[in-house]
């Protein structure tokens, strides 16, 4: 299928969308994506259906590999105009965008988060490395200059200064953007310290460093983050991976463990000192600004001072802000509706 031919049933779908033909028309904006970015759209569609004539946003927590599956189903009412993610768009996904229509997007940079290890405020207090880390998650890890199942039970079989406890993690799934991040800054930065690593062939250094552990001391607690913090407050020796800004919202309940030395905190985070931070976004079907009442508004509020400045209402939330002039490049590009490029691999 040509591009000429793509771009115009784009076209015909998006006029669709603006029609009165019922099925085909919505009043609502929806938005699916990362459990990560959630709070902070979810506070935007509050702050903008107090403030406006529209209708209150549709927010569903989906997970970023789940939200860009949806969003790149095509162009129309029966898609979502908007996905959340904790991490950039892949080349895979632009690819699944491309052959579906949804060829015009805009990319937003909202600030940055953090990922944390975090207890109850009633359980251990734990300061590890990555390599310690990937050493408790990781399904096989160097024993005796070999490559074998984890046998670590314990923390303290790691290394002696860490807490006689039971190794118990409860993290993301693999849709989850936070997992993908796990991943890539714990994992696989904590194995190639190890200089067992470097022997193994390229496909196999990647299976070791990234394949997390299967026999219960990492255990997949789907998206819904409430649901882990209320398995960590019945086992106080329990831990579970958030981002930070949820650690923030719930710090009445949870405490983080530092990494590398580093407490997880607004400040840390901001100046590079904690080492698992990573860039939050929210992808905008431009094919649906025009219409789906209120979407442009909706947007404009979302890279508003108001809400993203130094003293904006996400900082409440959690959000580390982007400095004033990277602000005001993103804004530009939001409003006007800026596409992206194709993402390198």
């Amino acid at each position: 299928m040509n591009n000429k031919l793509i771009a115009g049933l784009a076209l015909g779908t998006a006029i669709a969308l603006t029609g009165q033909a019922g099925a085909q028309s919505r009043d609502q904006i929806q938005i699916v994506g990362s459990s990560t970015v959630f709070p902070y759209t979810q506070a935007v569609a509050e702050q903008f259906a107090n403030q406006s004539e529209f209708s209150s946003p549709v927010v569903e927590s989906t997970g970023t590999g789940g939200g860009m599956k949806i969003f790149c189903e095509g162009v129309g009412a029966q898609t979502p105009d908007i996905t959340g993610a904790s991490r950039a768009m892949k080349p895979s996904e632009w690819e699944l965008c491309q052959k579906n229509g949804v060829t015009d997007i805009t990319e937003v940079l909202l600030g940055y988060d953090a990922l944390s290890l975090a207890s109850s405020q009633n359980g251990p207090d734990l300061s590890v490395t990555k390599e310690q880390l990937y050493k408790a998650l990781a399904a096989e890890v160097p024993v005796d200059g070999e490559i074998k199942a984890n046998p670590y039970k314990s923390w303290n079989e790691i290394d002696a200064s860490l807490p006689a406890e039971p190794i118990l993690v409860y993290g993301p799934p693999p849709t989850s953007g936070t997992r993908d991040a796990w991943v890539e800054l714990v994992m696989e930065e904590g194995c190639a310290e190890l200089p067992e690593i470097d022997a193994l062939e390229e496909d196999r250094k990647d299976e070791v460093c990234q394949r997390m552990r299967t026999d219960g001391a990492f255990v997949e607690a789907g998206e819904n983050d409430n649901l882990i913090v209320q398995r960590l407050e019945s086992d106080p020796s329990a831990f579970g991976i958030f981002g930070y800004s949820f650690l923030f919202e719930n710090q009445d309940k949870l405490k983080g463990a530092q990494v590398g030395g580093v407490t997880p905190s607004e400040e840390t985070v901001e100046s590079g000192e904690y080492p698992v931070s990573r860039p939050l976004f929210v992808y905008i079907k431009n094919a649906h600004r025009e219409a789906i009442p209120g979407l442009n508004e909706f947007v404009a509020e979302y890279v508003s001072e108001n809400a993203m400045g130094q003293d904006g209402y996400l900082l409440d939330r959690g959000l580390v802000p982007l400095k004033a002039e990277k602000l005001k490049e993103v804004q530009d590009k939001t409003v006007n509706g800026g596409s992206m490029e194709a993402p390198q691999g």
